[in-house]
C-alpha cells in the first residue's frame, strides 16, 4: 500500500501526468502513456524500462 501523500507528488516520468494506483496489481498507472509502473516492497519503480504496456482491454477498463 502506498502512502497517499506520496501518490500526490508522484508523476509519470515520461509525460509528467498524474498516476493512478492499482492496489490489486500493485502498480502505478499512467493513463496518458498507457504504462504500468511496478511497486516493489512499497517502492515505486519509475523507470521506463521497468514499465509494462497496458493492453487495450486494461486501458478501456480504466475509463469505466
Amino acid at each position: 500500500m502506498l502512502d497517499t501523500k506520496l501518490l500526490d507528488i508522484l508523476a509519470c516520468p515520461l509525460c509528467k501526468s498524474s498516476l493512478y494506483y492499482d492496489k490489486a496489481k500493485d502498480e502505478l498507472i499512467c493513463r496518458a502513456d498507457r504504462l504500468a509502473f511496478p511497486v516493489r516492497d512499497g517502492i515505486p519503480v519509475m523507470l521506463e524500462d521497468e514499465a509494462r504496456a497496458l493492453s487495450s482491454e486494461e486501458t478501456d477498463a480504466l475509463y469505466k
